[in-house]
């Protein structure tokens, strides 16, 4: 009885504030997730989540799960601040982040962050940022982010923060510094007790479950730019010493060590280092002798990311995607129960623990598949009990999703891409309309598991085709090559012969081909024509990459201008690679989405490409979403995005 009528409270939290019927296909697909960003009070009495509101807003519910009763809490409107993180400081208090974009003395907009804490029930709102005059020089883009709850889950929390300088001389901030440093900071009053001082060279510290800081990564600059290398050194404390020392991993090249977490006692380091042309997970002794051990590696892929668990965050594995993801244990008795649970909540593989309560007894946890966006349930240890408690995606509950299944595709050069094709439920399986459907990033690549864009398609009667090409990340480092940007051609060519290979083995009919993408996708969904001009019959692409040169350029104001550019790099493959220079080579009509307020390819792009196609008597058309940013969240928008897509290749492929 308590699984049944939680679960009906969250869906009608969610349906009140997200308030709508939804009655087509692009409405349920592009509808956001209804509960996103959950945590768990240290108790496991309460639990927060963040729910769609209406447009852009974004709303933070608090459920007590005795009473099952929801209560909102807080919004943000979108415009531009969003709502993307809210955590339990203690039993009453949580801590929350947003986002959004803003204007800048150039052209460029920038992204930055701010946290600030609230009671449960709303009340003592209080910023977190540390406080800024008139007088600052520069702009503070990220004000920090949370490194360590206090052991005693009072109001206090450890947090690295960013000092901004000021131009006046002996003023508090310059008398503090500049760059970032730690604070404990007390959540009720915003009063930082300094911990480790900023520097302006830190990008990251490391904290034990005490909350002593025993790592921390430091960015290197180019002294006549001041401009970030791309280059980071690692220190390391022993106990207790408050020396920063070098953690040097003896090896050297191609051992090259990364500390990313500490065991819960500051004994251990636990680091990424690439071996062989892999990713692998070492642990690392912080006692000054470097004992290493493989943790986590696979002779076939990168380890992706470390697997942690619990409040203080405590690693207890490692992920590894091949086909699917899957997590290496370090855990006996959480793999057994991770095991436990896959097997009573059938036909969902992917098991993923969220939260848990400070004696972690109480356990939050997502179980999804590919033809599941999934569900949250609530696990009690001492009970034995499991409850759901929401469906990721209500809007789609009674929709007959497509499974998903990986393939292997034959590159020009005989390498095999690995890939994922989605089928249509029902009806024909070959002859059809298809799409082939490259990802962002270009470091990123596809996995095994739902995707609400491939599933509309596929809804609609479309195969879709996610190769994952070289370029991509999570393969090793000679399949990510020089990268989808100076290897732009190598990448390009992998997605064209997904698209022959789907007609060669008559998935896709003879001229039903087209392509759709988002971000680098959205690059490769216009290049491919470029490329290989006549074989799609349209081009989809959503706040796509238009200009090599141009995306050199977004970057000079920020400092991390010459990373940038070296990793697009320099020579004929600016004009060459770039869709906007090669106009002349398109066949199909395009059709482009952008929000004005992307910070991560500026609508820019979209802008020149779209003015340039027409200058050239090609077929484009740009839809601009006044307010967004490059994830487009809005379910509105969204929706309006997938149907006019749908509209658009109907027309091209006379589907």
């Amino acid at each position: 009885m308590l699984r049944f009528s939680f679960a009906c409270s969250l869906l009608l939290m969610a349906s009140t504030v997200q308030a709508a019927p939804l009655p087509d296909a692009a409405q349920r697909f592009g509808a956001r997730e209804a509960v996103a960003a959950a945590s768990l009070s240290p108790d496991g009495s309460r639990l927060s989540y963040l729910a769609p509101a209406k447009g852009p807003a974004t709303a933070l519910l608090v459920v007590d799960l005795a009473s099952n009763k929801a209560v909102p809490v807080t919004r943000s409107d979108g415009n531009p601040n969003r709502l993307f993180r809210c955590d339990w400081v203690s039993n009453a208090r949580l801590l929350c982040q947003i986002t959004g974009a803003s204007a800048t003395s150039t052209p460029t907009l920038a992204t930055y962050t701010r946290s600030f804490a609230l009671d449960a029930d709303g009340g003592n709102m209080k910023p977190l940022t540390v406080r800024q005059s008139t007088r600052t020089m520069g702009i503070l883009q990220f004000d920090g982010d949370i490194i360590g709850w206090s052991p005693d889950d009072t109001a206090r929390v450890l947090m690295s923060r960013e000092l901004v300088p000021e131009e006046q001389v002996g003023s508090r901030l310059n008398k503090q510094g500049e760059g970032l440093g730690v604070d404990w900071v007390d959540t009720v009053t915003n009063v930082g007790k300094p911990v480790e001082k900023p520097r302006k060279d830190a990008v990251w510290y490391g904290a034990d479950a005490s909350g002593t800081v025993r790592l921390m990564t430091i960015a290197g600059m180019d002294t006549t730019t001041q401009m970030r290398s791309g280059e980071f050194r690692y220190f390391y404390r022993k106990a207790g010493s408050r020396e920063w020392e070098r953690f040097s991993v003896p090896g050297g090249d191609p051992w090259r060590f990364d500390p990313q977490a500490l065991s819960p006692d500051g004994t251990v380091a636990y680091a990424v280092a690439t071996s062989n042309g892999r990713r692998a997970i070492h642990s690392v002794s912080l006692d000054g002798n470097f004992t290493t051990q493989v943790v986590a590696d696979s002779p076939q892929v990168d380890v992706d990311t470390l697997y942690r668990f619990g409040r203080r965050g405590r690693v207890i594995g490692a992920e590894i995607v091949t086909d699917r993801r899957q997590v290496k244990y370090l855990d006996a008795g959480l793999e057994r129960l991770a095991a436990n649970l896959g097997k009573a909540i059938p036909n969902l593989p992917l098991i993923d623990f969220i939260a848990a309560s400070r004696d972690e007894q109480k356990i939050l946890l997502l179980a999804h598949a590919d033809t599941d966006p999934g569900r949250y349930y609530l696990f009690d240890r001492k009970t034995r009990q499991l409850n759901e408690l929401s469906p990721v995606r209500p809007q789609l509950e009674g929709v007959k999703l497509a499974s998903v299944r990986a393939v292997s595709i034959p590159a020009a050069d005989g390498k095999s891409i690995p890939g994922y094709l989605t089928l249509p439920t029902d009806g024909p399986q070959a002859g059809l309309p298809a799409i082939v459907m490259p990802h962002g990033g270009p470091a990123a690549r596809d996995e095994w598991g739902f995707d609400w864009l491939a599933q509309y398609f596929a809804h609609l009667g479309y195969a879709v085709l996610q190769p994952n090409f070289r370029g991509s990340t999570g393969y090793g480092e000679d399949w990510f090559g020089s990268n989808g940007f100076r290897g732009w051609k190598t990448a390009i060519a992998d997605i064209n012969a997904g698209a022959r290979w789907l007609e060669a083995q008559g998935i896709a009919g003879k001229g039903r081909l087209a392509i759709v993408g988002w971000s680098y996708g959205g690059y490769a969904a216009l290049q491919a024509q470029v490329l290989d001009p006549g074989l799609y019959r349209a081009s989809v692409a959503i706040a796509p990459v238009t200009d090599f040169q141009r995306l050199i350029e977004d970057a000079r104001f920020f400092t991390n201008r010459d990373i940038v550019a070296r990793e697009i790099g320099a020579g004929p493959h600016l004009v060459e690679g770039s869709p906007e220079r090669n106009v002349a080579a398109f066949t199909a009509p395009v059709l482009m989405f952008s929000g004005d307020k992307d910070t991560n390819v500026s609508i820019r792009h979209a802008r020149a490409l779209d003015a340039a196609l027409k200058a050239g008597g090609k077929e484009s058309r740009l839809v601009v979403y006044p307010g967004l940013e490059h994830s487009l969240v809005d379910s509105a928008a969204r929706a309006d995005m997938l149907r006019q897509s749908a509209d658009f290749l109907k027309a091209a492929m006379g589907k």
